[in-house]
């Protein structure tokens, strides 16, 4: 593929993503969805959320592990521990880092 079809791909697919979703914007703002429907879509930022974070919690080398042995998915329990007591997403964010980092860093050693 040349550069200039290239561009002209990453172009065409960026103005058809865009249009796809304004289309969805307008068009959201003047259909009122059933009741059904809204609550469903309530469920849709953590079902995708829980698709990008539990694989990389569960799995982290490929295979399941559950282990004590699997730093991300000890900080992962103490992350939803703050996240459940605080509801505070930045402090979330913060200790599940630290705690990731820490075991990380202690794991090492051992």
């Amino acid at each position: 593929m040349t550069p200039v079809a290239l561009w002209l791909t990453l172009i065409a697919a960026g103005l058809i993503t865009y249009a796809i979703r304004l289309s969805l914007i307008v068009t959201w703002g003047r259909v009122t969805p059933p009741p059904a429907l809204q609550r469903a879509l309530r469920f849709v930022p953590p079902a995708v959320l829980s698709a990008i974070i539990f694989p990389g919690i569960l799995r982290p080398d490929g295979p399941l592990n559950l282990s004590l042995g699997n730093a991300r998915l000890l900080a992962g329990i103490v992350a939803a521990l703050v996240a459940w007591r605080t509801r505070s997403a930045l402090l979330t964010i913060a200790a599940g880092m630290a705690a990731l980092w820490g075991l990380q860093a202690l794991m090492a050693r051992i």
